[in-house]
């Protein structure tokens, strides 16, 4: 065939930097009028010999200018050398590289794969193609043998393929295959580089070994990978960048890896770059004694060099021209001259590649000169943008000033702008910029000028568009396309349907307003469009019109039918079937279901859906699953019948790509922690033997990881400490290989009952108000759900019902209103958690003696070495049967406090968490998340479903943290959190149980009542005996009075006046007296110890006998109202237990 290669203008060519005599060669003509050289080998000759790099070069009375060179080779498709390939044999599992090195051509071959049989081999992470036409192995699976494998070279430009022999593979099976860690097979080593033009296409590619196929993973040192430039091909093993970029330039990682172990290899990229232009050279017109400049500016890696040519010729050798001086990338003129016209050529390069530039400097003398028409007339729409040209030319360059009506100073500024070039803008057209415009170009050679008159015309209006139509077959349809226009401007009015020109034969009628279609068929739906065109604009508009058929006539479609499949994938096949009749209801809508039969054979399940007008889709498919697929045609009026089924379609496997969900820690002891998962669909296996790795280690201590391999969905890890985090992860895997590893969650092993509190603070605030305060525990054992104190009045042996309260974990204060001031109680304060509840501490309210004095037990090491350690109280309390939940608040956040008969002050400090967390009881629930939304822009959703029927309820609310009631007892709940605002704003799903509802076991020896009237019991026993034993020591001594000179009496009475009556000594015996009261006989003396007890004159003598029986008697009730603490005598310890 013949070559032609095109030139800008004629004359004579260059080929390999030498003159190219044309007249010599007989092959070789020139065409008339062009300089295009044909070359013909038609009568003989070998292309080969031709072969070479070509330029033109065109020549006039003004100057040389030249072509691009042209390089020019033959196309090649050299034949494949014949080999003899032996069986390669390989050992399952191991990596396999098979060599393809095809026939080098021009342009290069494009490579593929095939069998014997004419079939593409399926590629995927394991098996692939490399940028070098290689077949590359992972891993070899025992039925890689079950095929052979042949490269293929398809020459693009000769259309021709060429293919090598096959190669068969016998494959060395073992009962267990080793897995082996990742190793790369392309490129080798840990480093290598990469050379790359701006502009161009960047292929980086990494190809590993190992069992399982290892993962591939880019990334970018000291930057991200460009998201909008980077594509991923060939299963992640090539990163692709289009159009490189200095930017692009930098050190590329691959990572390989699998559960064995994770290699890298850094390929450092440069970006080079051929010259490009910064500043193209242009062509410059200049009149005698002007001055201008060329500049060509160019960049490029390595920078390029700017070589001047005049007329072809290096700027060096041309003749001296004193007008003229070049300063590297510039040429400047000065003072130019006629005659000194020429062609300038800009040569910009480096080793990568050049630029040519002509740029025509053109010395001459001419007087302005009007390029366009005259007295043009220029009709504009109202408020349009408006341009008015004004062409124009001279050397010197002429000035061009515009004027209006003749009149006035030129136009510039406001609504007008003048252009470079002439051009006259005006940017909002109205009437009143109707008249003549007059453009004046001059200079000192002259001037010259040009008329435009300019009509402003009322923008053409559709004032009533068609509408949309649905017509009963038979009738008439009607649009109207009522339009108004400028008086002064024709208008015509066209129907189009659907995009076409109607043609309106004898049945169609318009007139200037409307399209009238009569009887009314399947043919005229479609839609229609009216175009209203004038002189200077047009507007359109559109209708759509459908025909009703009557209910009666309607019915469900027929199935679609001929169902093929073609175009497999790995993971895709295209569908294609012929829909059925849609029996006068159009079919708007296909269901694709499909089959499989490995999992749940016989059943089918919905795939896909696509819009009616389709017939022909690409089905997106999962691994290792054999399909069958039906198609069901859906119109108004109901669903066709399934269509019979398709062939059988079965996907290659895979590693898995789903990440087990649901994954969670928690501990069903407290020794324990079991880690469960909500294990893989059967669509998500991707392949056979379906197993899960599970990795664990204690957070927060540098601790390896522990990882163990189940079938199931849940593992046990034993002999854990209580209550401490662990970090844990899962992957699935299969026999083709490992899925993706989950993020990291954070686990708990098992909770236990909590210690007590820390400390326990009784302080009476008012006369009826006791404040109570206390700490969280040292060692909470796990979540704290709570608080609950259980207290009783006690009144000597006499003790109240408990009273029960219950706090949220972040309660730590009660205030207690008493009825009674002189009341005390017993509390018995324990915290909570799941497991149940901690130890008591059983504090007892003292007689406070001032306002405000409190008593303080808290738990520390010092407190339980001296034997106050808080224990469990002795005997048991029955809980209360109900619990009226009342709240009285001190803080802005509510915060609910059950009570019974009292009512309670709670006062709460929120602790604010960063995620949805739930603190179920019985009946109620403590619900607390974090949000980021404004205070007061959205109020928050929460709702709870019931596992057992999928009831849902929805609670709303503002800010967290909430207490939700009327929970139901020992259930499960799903909850959420979403915006009431935003309702795509939502939470995580979480799950919880609440309690069962708690009844006391009541044992009457561990009952307080009981143990409170033992020790009364036992109290009332030991004052006797002591009382008895005093009274016995007195019985041998004599009274005072007997040893003085005045007789008294054994007992002092006070008068009212406040003397003495004195009586005498046989009236009365107080020893005697004592002693036989004791006894039950006689009526026990007034005059008994526990009378002075408060005294503190009530002493001893040396023989025994007691002076305070001449002491005043106290007031009984001013002893009773001041219980003192000291016991300096035997009377006062007795009284003191009392």
């Amino acid at each position: 065939s013949d070559r032609l290669v095109e030139c800008i203008d004629q004359f004579s060519w260059r080929r390999n930097g030498k003159f190219f005599n044309i007249g010599k060669d007989p092959r070789v003509t020139m065409r008339k009028r062009s300089g295009t050289l044909e070359i013909g080998f038609r009568s003989g000759g070998r292309p080969e010999d031709y072969e070479g790099e070509y330029q033109c070069f065109a020549t006039n009375d003004f100057g040389v200018s030249l072509s691009n060179k042209i390089l020019l080779r033959v196309s090649k498709a050299p034949l494949w050398p014949k080999e003899v390939l032996e069986p390669v044999s390989v050992i399952e599992g191991s990596p396999l590289v098979l060599p393809c090195n095809p026939p080098p051509g021009l342009p290069p071959p494009f490579t593929f794969w095939m069998d014997s049989n004419m079939s593409p081999i399926p590629q995927d992470k394991r098996v692939s193609m490399g940028l070098n036409g290689d077949l590359y192995f992972s891993n070899v699976l025992a039925q890689d043998a079950n095929t052979d494998y042949s490269c293929k070279a398809r020459f693009l430009f000769t259309h021709t393929i060429q293919e090598k022999n096959p190669y068969k593979l016998k494959v060395q099976t073992n009962r267990k295959v080793a897995e082996s860690t990742p190793t790369f097979l392309s490129p080798s080593g840990s480093e290598s580089s990469k050379m790359v033009l701006r502009d161009e296409q960047l292929l980086l590619e990494c190809i590993a070994a190992g069992l399982p196929t290892p993962i591939i993973k880019w990334f970018k040192k000291g930057g991200e990978l460009p998201g909008q430039k980077v594509k991923f091909e060939n299963f992640n093993k090539t990163l692709k960048i289009v159009s490189v970029s200095e930017e692009d330039a930098g050190e590329y990682v691959c990572m390989a890896n699998n559960h064995l172990g994770t290699i890298r290899h850094s390929i450092f990229v440069q970006v080079k770059a051929a010259p490009y232009w910064l500043v193209k050279p242009s062509d410059q017109v200049l009149a005698p004694e002007e001055t201008g400049r060329l500049i060509c500016r160019a960049n490029g890696n390595p920078k390029p060099h700017i070589e001047w040519l005049v007329n072809g010729q290096p700027i060096e050798s041309s003749p001296t021209n004193p007008n003229r001086q070049v300063l590297g990338d510039t040429i400047i003129f000065r003072s130019v001259q006629i005659g000194s016209s020429a062609v300038y050529q800009c040569n910009a390069s480096n080793e990568h590649g050049y630029l040519l530039a002509n740029a025509f400097v053109n010395v001459l003398d001419l007087p302005p000169r009007m390029l366009g028409p005259k007295n043009q007339l220029i009709k504009v729409i109202k408020n349009n943008r408006t341009f008015l040209d004004c062409p124009f030319f001279g050397s010197p360059l002429p000035e061009l000033r515009w004027f209006k009506n003749g009149q006035g100073s030129g136009l510039d500024g406001g609504q007008y702008r003048v252009y470079i070039n002439g051009t006259l803008e005006i940017k909002r057209a109205q009437a009143e910029d109707e008249g003549t415009y007059t453009c004046v170009a001059s200079s000192i050679l002259g001037k010259a000028e040009n008329q435009v008159r300019l009509e402003v015309k009322e923008p053409t209006r559709i004032i009533q568009a068609p509408e949309h139509q649905s017509a009963i077959r038979g009738s008439t349809a009607r649009f109207t396309c009522r339009v108004t226009s400028d008086p002064s401007l024709p208008v015509s009015v066209a129907w189009m349907k659907d995009d076409k020109p109607l043609y309106l034969g004898w049945r169609l009628k318009k007139d200037d307003e409307s399209l009238s279609i009569p009887n009314v068929n399947e043919g005229d739906e479609g839609t229609y469009t009216c175009t209203v065109k004038s002189e200077i604009d047009q507007l359109s508009a559109s209708a759509r019109l459908t025909q009703r058929t009557p209910t009666a006539f309607k019915s469900r479609p027929d199935p679609p039918i001929d169902l093929d499949l073609s175009d497999p994938a790995a993971r895709s096949v295209r569908l294609t079937w012929i829909p059925g009749k849609d029996h006068r209801s159009p079919i708007t809508e296909f269901l694709v279901q499909f089959e499989e039969d490995r999992w749940e054979p016989g059943r089918w399940q919905n795939l896909s859906s696509y819009p009616g007008d389709l017939n022909s889709v690409i089905l997106q498919l999962a691994p290792f699953v054999n399909y069958q697929f039906r198609v069901i045609a859906i119109n108004s009026v109901g669903q066709s019948d399934p269509s019979r089924p398709s062939p059988r379609y079965k996907t290659t496997g895979a590693a898995p790509d789903a990440i087990p969900k649901g994954l969670r820690g928690w501990g069903s002891r407290k020794d324990n922690m079991e880690i469960t998962w909500e294990p893989l669909l059967d669509l998500e296996r991707n392949g056979p033997n379906l197993h899960y790795i599970v990795w664990w280690r204690r957070k927060d201590v540098e601790e390896e990881w522990n990882n163990v391999t189940t079938l199931g969905a849940k593992h046990v890890v034993h002999n854990t400490e209580i209550y401490v985090p662990y970090e844990i992860k899962i992957q699935a895997r299969n026999e083709f290989g490992a899925g993706p590893e989950s993020n990291m969650v954070i686990g708990y092993s098992g909770e236990d009952i909590p210690d007590a509190p820390r400390f326990f603070k009784i302080n009476r605030r008012s006369l009826d108000t006791i404040h109570l305060e206390w700490a969280k525990p040292l060692e909470p054992n796990g979540i704290l759900t709570g608080y609950q104190l259980k207290y009783q009045t006690v009144n000597g042996s006499k003790v109240g019902p408990f009273q029960l309260e219950t706090f949220f974990p972040n309660v730590t204060e009660f205030f207690l209103r008493v009825p009674d001031r002189s009341s005390r109680y017993k509390f018995f304060l324990s915290a909570l958690t799941q497991v149940g509840k901690g130890e008591d501490y059983a504090e007892e309210s003292p007689h406070f003696t001032n306002e405000g004095k409190a008593v303080i037990f808290e738990l520390t090491d010092s407190f339980v070495a001296s034997g106050f350690t808080p224990t469990p109280t002795p005997f048991g309390y029955p809980s209360p049967t109900t619990i009226s939940p009342t709240t009285i608040s001190t803080s802005t956040t509510p915060t609910p406090t059950t009570t019974t008969s009292t009512t309670t002050i709670a006062t709460t400090s929120t602790t604010e968490i960063w995620n949805l967390t739930v603190e179920p009881n019985s009946n109620y629930a403590n619900v607390s998340w974090t949000h980021n939304f404004p205070p007061g822009s959205s109020d928050f959703v929460l709702e709870f479903i019931l596992n057992s029927n999928n009831t849902k309820k929805d609670v709303k609310s503002q800010q967290p943290p909430i207490i939700v009631v009327d929970l139901i007892p020992g259930v499960v709940y799903h909850l959420r959190v979403y915006s009431h605002l935003f309702n795509n704003v939502s939470s995580k799903q979480v799950t919880f149980k609440t309690k069962a509802a708690y009844i006391d076991q009541v044992d009457i020896a561990t009952q307080g009542w009981f143990i409170g009237l033992m020790c009364a019991i036992a109290l009332i026993i030991l004052i006797l005996l002591i009382v008895c034993f005093i009274k016995r020591s007195r019985g041998g001594k004599y009274p005072v009075r007997d040893k003085k000179d005045l007789p008294l009496d054994a007992v002092d009475q006070k008068d009212q006046d406040g003397s003495f009556d004195y009586h005498s000594d046989e009236d009365n015996k107080p020893l005697q007296g004592s002693q036989t009261s004791l006894d039950g006989n006689v009526k026990e003396s007034d005059d008994s110890l526990v009378d002075y007890g408060e005294g503190g004159d009530g002493q001893f003598n040396e023989d025994g006998s007691f002076i305070g029986q001449y002491t005043v008697k106290k007031d009984k009730d001013e002893t009773e109202g001041n219980e003192s603490s000291e016991a300096t005598s035997p009377v006062n310890a007795i009284y003191s237990l009392g």
